[in-house]
């Protein structure tokens, strides 16, 4: 009894060798054989076979008797070992990127938990300098200086600046906001070239700039549109309380000066001494605008909160003569038209979040897309520098999502920034150098 036909294959008669299992294809009338399956044992039926005129005859590897050189040089063994080593290459391949995606996974994890420590760490020593502001006030200038020295040993090596948005903070916003203050100013001070020296200053003063609230009321360290008059004017006196504080823990003339002025305007609108931007450090023209945008992005009420992107459209398009044009324009420049945490919408319709913008090409962010096909926690984070084909449409509210993606996205209510460092600098982007007018397009 012959195999199955499901087993055997067609070889052309060029191919035949003595070992073969064949079955002729023709009638018993049709051939000289005794039966039409039966193994090769001779060359003479090797030219009998070829002499039926059949361009091809079917043969069944699993009967036959060929040496392993032999059934290599079959052209079906060489079809079917071509596919086994594509078989094996694809597989190699899909291990290869699955590996690489894991690899990837896991630097993305290690960078974000990184820079959510020394934000954590950061808030940790602010606490600690606010309770040793009275009792041990060099001890606390001192730890705010070489924190902020620390952050600058880092943000100036070399390569580019990535502002990167971190995770829900559960810390208090006493803290949050001068980390947060501190890290932007920081950025964007090193962005408009200031020295060093002046870096230090600054960052101190971002760092210290709200230390008077802890002398106020707590209803009033943070400012509502329903205070009223008295609780106004008591909230603006947390200017001078930090000015008085800072002077017991001797900072500098500079860092002093950037804390007094951190509330007043370009305009002259500001408080407490209503100064032009003219008579402002440049320090306190950085800070004046950090400070605002942070407080846009985190008011004290989480419900009246603007996006990122909404902040910086408001400020450029309602605050402009409010603010330093030249600390605004590298400010805009620095944070992209859509800075981390801004929710957005993609020209091909799925939705994203900013994560991350690297201060020297803010057009490209990089991204966290809602891809329904791939669990939230092994999600890699799109640049679009490497998507010439993919851009952004429009930024829109977090409540404007569908669930589905507001879940997978899951914006952040207080927006949390710090930095991390390329490790080589990108070449500048092609085209005017001036900064895109943020639109609130929601």
């Amino acid at each position: 009894m012959s195999t199955p036909r499901e087993a055997s294959e067609l070889i052309e008669v060029r191919f035949l060798r003595i070992g073969m299992y064949v079955e002729l294809d023709v009638g018993w009338l049709a051939h000289p054989f005794p039966t039409g399956s039966f193994r090769i044992i001779s060359e003479k039926q090797i030219d009998t076979i070829r002499g039926l005129g059949q361009a091809r005859i079917r043969w069944v590897p699993s009967r036959s008797e060929l040496t392993a050189t032999e059934a290599a040089q079959t052209p079906g063994a060489a079809q079917a070992a071509s596919q086994a080593g594509e078989r094996e290459e694809a597989q190699r391949r899909e291990a290869q990127a699955r590996q690489e995606r894991a690899d990837l996974l896991a630097a993305q994890q290690r960078s974000l938990t990184v820079c959510e420590k020394r934000f954590n760490e950061a808030t940790r020593l602010y606490r600690k300098t606010v309770e040793q502001v009275h009792s041990h006030p060099k001890e606390a200038a001192e730890q705010a200086h070489s924190m902020v020295a620390g952050l600058l040993q880092d943000m100036l090596g070399e390569g580019d600046s990535i502002i990167r948005l971190l995770s829900e903070s559960a810390g208090d916003k006493s803290a949050m906001h001068p980390v947060n203050v501190t890290i932007v100013s920081l950025l964007l001070g090193k962005a408009m070239g200031l020295p060093r020296d002046v870096l230090q200053d600054l960052g101190t003063a971002a760092y210290l700039h709200d230390i008077g609230k802890i002398q106020l009321p707590e209803r009033v360290r943070w400012f509502e549109d329903n205070f009223s008059s008295a609780e106004y004017k008591l909230y603006q006196d947390h200017v001078a309380q930090s000015v008085l504080l800072g002077k017991g823990m001797s900072l500098s003339r500079a860092a002093l000066l950037a804390i007094a002025q951190h509330h007043e305007l370009a305009d002259g609108t500001g408080f407490p001494a209503r100064i032009k931007s003219e008579s402002m450090s440049p320090a306190a023209r950085i800070l004046a605008l950090v400070n605002r945008y942070d407080n846009l992005c985190n008011p004290s009420r989480v419900a009246t909160a603007l996006t990122p992107h909404e902040s910086l459209a408001l400020i450029f398009a309602q605050m402009k003569t409010r603010f330093d044009s030249v600390a605004l324009s590298a400010f805009i420049r620095m944070m992209g038209v859509y800075p981390p945490g801004s929710v957005v919408q993609l020209i091909d319709d799925r939705y994203a979040i900013v994560v991350s913008v690297n201060s020297s090409r803010p057009l490209k962010p990089r991204i966290l897309v809602h891809e329904p096909g791939v669990p939230r926690h092994e999600a890699l984070i799109v640049d679009l520098e490497q998507m010439p084909f993919l851009g952004i449409r429009r930024s829109l509210k977090p409540s404007a999502l569908p669930q589905a993606s507001l879940d997978y996205l899951a914006p952040r209510q207080r927006i949390t920034y710090y930095f991390e460092q390329v490790e080589a600098p990108l070449a500048p982007q092609s085209g005017s150098t001036e900064p895109e007018a943020p639109k609130s397009d929601a």
